[in-house]
């Protein structure tokens, strides 16, 4: 299951109870030839009801006194008026929630109707394209609906209900979405790519673009100190001796060994001349502008400043936004592929069935993961490794940061199978530069992710043959 940014695990949609969206889905590469790195969706798609005494129930039941008629036809396939004004109650409830403005109903309308247009077309892709939804993985849907409002289940139902919407409608609608973004996950993903120049353009903009006080750096530093009232010799010759160490590191020698040997500041024979990670804003301006816009490695100097002559090196650079300590997990999982000779639904029996084994000690969780895993990291007892917060996707995130050390979580849906995971343990670790950079990463595809998304719609909907009638009312 190898990936760009990583071995996609997980895709079940989170609904949310508070916003309406078709933002763009897709994977995001996390590099494990183990099999384990999980791609992380851009965003979710969700589904919008009216929150606590909204006038959900009173809007729906209006929709249904209203005379239904059809206002657009997408591929001879129908959107009505009611549906329209279903989906327009409920926009309209939500921006009151948020409270931001209310544009005009008819533009509002018309907005509606749209989303409902690329929705159809993109339903009506994924059904001619083959791809199917199980009940199993509706009802995880619901259940992650549930758990991100404070509900248990049957309070959500019972609060659809109060709003209008019925269980079966509402499972449907989660179907929907998870059928729209299984075909996003499918069609888009595999146009993103991210070259090392993406990388590095968001760095060198993150880096032009933000305070010093939010980007971190770590300097190597060796001071050649010029007495006060100097004379030209004694200058030049402290001059001298700072080219002659930039030189040695230069051609190869160890950066700590050349700052205790010619470093007259505390540090270079204290800690190899290592000033430490600290905010840009915490060094001297000379040493912020003299490093400004360097790689990682790269020597600088001798520079002059009234104290005698610097050689910096840029040892380390954090990147604004992104985190030098992080706790890492470490999990392992069982993954079983779905298809026609197996169903979401006995594909998670089986895993329920694996658990349950594992929790009476009748059962070995490495010696199934060897024996039923069928991914890469079978081989290892389904050993995942250690992994930085966000590599998985939300849905095997949420669960396995649900465990504690030991615990095993329920059958987990995913777009390519259904998953076991067991939590190992936990650490806090520092980030090395090449996780930084893989975070960077991270954050350009998924950037690209939604151009892409956007882009790939468009020609959709351009395919698609769409008749409008009567507007919606």
């Amino acid at each position: 299951m190898t990936n760009p940014r990583a071995i996609a695990l997980a895709l079940a949609t989170l609904v949310s109870l508070t916003s309406l969206g078709a933002a763009a889905q897709g994977l995001r590469p996390s590099g494990s030839a183990t099999g384990g790195g999980l791609a992380r969706p851009s965003a979710a798609p969700s589904i919008t009801l009216p929150g606590p005494g909204a006038s959900g129930s009173a809007a729906a039941s209006n929709v249904t006194r209203q005379a239904d008629y059809i206002v657009a036809v997408v591929n001879s396939e129908p959107v009505t008026n009611n549906e329209v004004r279903a989906r327009l109650a409920r926009a309209e409830a939500q921006l009151q929630q948020q409270g931001g403005p209310m544009p005009p109903r008819d533009l509002l309308a018309r907005e509606v109707l749209e989303r409902l247009i690329l929705e159809r077309v993109q339903l009506q892709q994924a059904r001619e394209s083959g791809i199917k939804v199980d009940d199993f993985a509706v009802e995880q849907a619901a259940q992650a609906v549930a758990r991100q409002n404070n509900m248990a289940v049957a309070e959500l139902y019972r609060r659809l209900a109060s709003d209008g919407m019925s269980r079966e409608r509402f499972h449907q609608e989660l179907r929907n979405q998870l059928l729209q973004q299984r075909l996003r996950e499918r069609e888009v993903d595999a146009r993103v790519k991210v070259s090392d120049l993406d990388v590095d353009q968001y760095l060198r903009e993150q880096q032009q673009n933000n305070d010093p006080a939010a980007m971190e750096i770590n300097l190597g530093h060796v001071l050649v100190l010029v007495p006060e009232n100097a004379t030209q010799a004694q200058v030049a010759e402290r001059q001298a001796r700072a080219q002659a160490a930039a030189d040695k590191i230069r051609s190869g020698t160890d950066f700590a060994a050349v700052a205790r040997e010619f470093s007259d500041a505390p540090e270079g024979q204290r800690a190899g001349g290592l000033l430490g990670l600290r905010p840009a804003d915490r060094y001297p301006e000379l040493f912020v502008n003299s490093v400004k816009g360097q790689p990682v490695g790269s020597i600088v100097g001798p520079v002059r400043s009234p104290a005698g002559f610097h050689i910096l090196k840029v040892v380390e650079r954090s990147t604004a936004g992104m985190p030098t300590t992080v706790v890492q997990s470490h999990a392992r999982h069982i993954l079983l592929r779905t298809g026609p000779q197996l169903s979401e639904t006995a594909a998670a029996a089986r895993l329920a069935d694996y658990r349950r084994r594992v929790q009476s000690g009748t059962a070995d969780f490495a010696t199934l993961a060897r024996e039923h895993s069928q991914d890469g990291s079978s081989k290892n007892g389904g050993d995942l490794g250690w992994a930085n917060p966000g590599r998985y996707v939300p849905e095997f995130e949420e669960a396995m940061n649900a465990l504690r050390p030991g615990e095993i979580s329920e059958p987990l849906v995913s777009r390519f199978g259904v998953h076991l995971i067991q939590l190992l343990e936990r650490r806090e670790a520092q980030l090395t530069q090449r996780e930084q950079r893989d975070m960077a990463r991270d954050t350009v595809r998924e950037k690209k992710l939604d151009e892409a998304y956007a882009t790939w719609a468009q020609e959709l909907r351009g395919r698609a043959y769409v008749e409008y009638r009567e507007p919606p009312q």
